[in-house]
């Protein structure tokens, strides 16, 4: 078994402008040398569009520190699912086969690949006012099964990884 330390893992971001192309051909080159890489992608732009299309476009919100993020409520979860884990992993996973590369897709639900806790509330601010928002289904990534990714390594796989969680807290 090889060492973990051997391991990159290449977060891709989701936005629009992002060149997967460029980004699977440096892999590529990656590969060539021995690395082993982890590829860990976004897919917010795709998310957006799906929103957009489906009639239920993005919603932002503003913590009291002024960071802004999405709401994201159980029809946003699915719409944000079917964006990143269904169209945009698998188009990468294509992509990288394509060029070579025996790339994996799968996203952190499978085989609790990444394990998170939901958080209870999130604050926004709307019209200057503090509002707890309790349906929101962020949260922080707590742990991920590293077996997991040395067994797909060793084997001679290159997981590529939508960034969906599992929380042992699941709410309705």
């Amino acid at each position: 078994m090889k060492d973990e330390s051997s391991i990159t893992v290449v977060k891709l971001g989701g936005t629009e402008g992002v060149d997967f192309s460029a980004i699977c051909q440096d892999a590529v080159e990656l590969l060539k040398q021995g690395k082993r890489l982890v590829f860990m992608h976004g897919g917010s732009a795709e998310a957006n569009a799906l929103g957009e299309g489906l009639g239920t476009p993005p919603k932002m919100i503003t913590s009291p520190s002024g960071y802004t993020s999405r709401y994201t409520d159980r029809k946003t979860l699915e719409i944000f699912l079917m964006a990143v884990n269904g169209k945009v992993n698998s188009l990468l996973t294509e992509q990288l086969q394509m060029m070579g590369v025996n790339a994996f897709g799968l996203c952190g639900l499978d085989g609790k690949l990444m394990q998170a806790t939901r958080k209870e509330s999130v604050q926004s601010i709307e019209n200057g006012k503090r509002k707890i928002i309790r349906d929101d289904y962020t949260g922080k990534i707590d742990t991920v099964n590293s077996e997991l990714l040395l067994m797909l390594l060793n084997a001679g796989y290159m997981p590529v990884i939508a960034p969906v969680a599992v929380s042992e807290k699941a709410r309705r």
